[in-house]
């Protein structure tokens, strides 16, 4: 219950979702807590007082625009500032934009290349030299099966994607004496409220019933026919901070049902 007791885990895109559930587990192993994310003002302070009332830790929230270089560094120097330390970082924030490739709108690539790759860069950027100081420090980013396979019209997302396993790879390589690890988690299709909202709509669209939508669409390319859950990401995302992880750096974890080994 103790792992990280004492630390601090700042978790970008974690008002909801994985981001959330990885909140929550750190915060049950004694973390204190950075959300970052989109919502209503009085959703997202209900979560935070649930963190510190569940788990008797602090926990505190930042709007910052992941889209925005100088308020992700602000972000963590809030973190810092107010617990004295950044010792986890979850680069997990991301949108998604669907299009062919020719209509592609420029500002849509842009913004899911800035959301989905460049804030993880300038996250670790900004936390990497406390890290070093501190001579401990655990790095994950959420990438997803799209980090190794791809599907069409999703040009951008497939681009971040690829380009999150990349950075997880050189940044593992320049820390790798300094006790700090880097590694990113791929999961496939996850159980969400995004994806729970989708399912109404890809019904009247395709004119299919529930279980078609999610066996044939949503679950089409995981054996298993089963949604990853939240939880599940968030076991493996705290696993990767314990002792027994140490040696795990540089990894790209697949968590897709059987996607990518197919």
């Amino acid at each position: 219950m103790g792992l990280l007791k004492g630390k601090t885990a700042v978790v970008t895109g974690s008002t909801s979702g994985i981001g959330l559930a990885c909140a929550r587990a750190f915060a049950g192993a004694g973390a204190n807590i950075l959300l970052n994310g989109i919502g209503a003002p009085a959703d997202v302070d209900k979560e935070r007082a649930a963190i510190e009332r569940d788990f008797a830790v602090k926990a505190i929230y930042s709007p910052a625009d992941m889209a925005n270089p100088s308020e992700i560094a602000e972000l963590i120097a809030l973190a810092e500032k107010t617990f004295g330390s950044v010792d986890v970082l979850v680069n997990n924030a991301g949108i998604q934009h669907v299009s062919a490739i020719e209509e592609f709108p420029i500002e849509k690539w842009d913004a899911v290349i800035a959301i989905n790759l460049s804030a993880a860069f300038h996250a670790i950027r900004a936390a990497v030299p406390g890290m070093k100081n501190r001579g401990w420090g655990r790095i994950i980013s959420t990438a997803s099966a799209h980090s190794l396979v791809a599907s069409p019209f999703k040009s951008a997302y497939v681009a971040a994607k690829h380009g999150i396993a990349g950075l997880t790879k050189t940044v593992a390589l320049e820390l790798a004496r300094s006790k700090i690890t880097c590694n990113c988690i791929s999961p496939g299709y996850v159980w969400t409220p995004l994806v729970e909202k989708q399912i109404p709509n890809t019904m009247s669209a395709r004119r299919m019933r529930r279980d078609e939508v999610i066996n044939d669409v949503f679950l089409a390319a995981q054996p298993t026919k089963e949604f990853v859950t939240v939880e599940q990401v968030a076991s493996l995302a705290l696993f990767l901070c314990s002792d027994n992880a140490a040696q795990i750096t540089g990894a790209n974890l697949s968590m897709d049902g059987g996607w990518t080994a197919a």
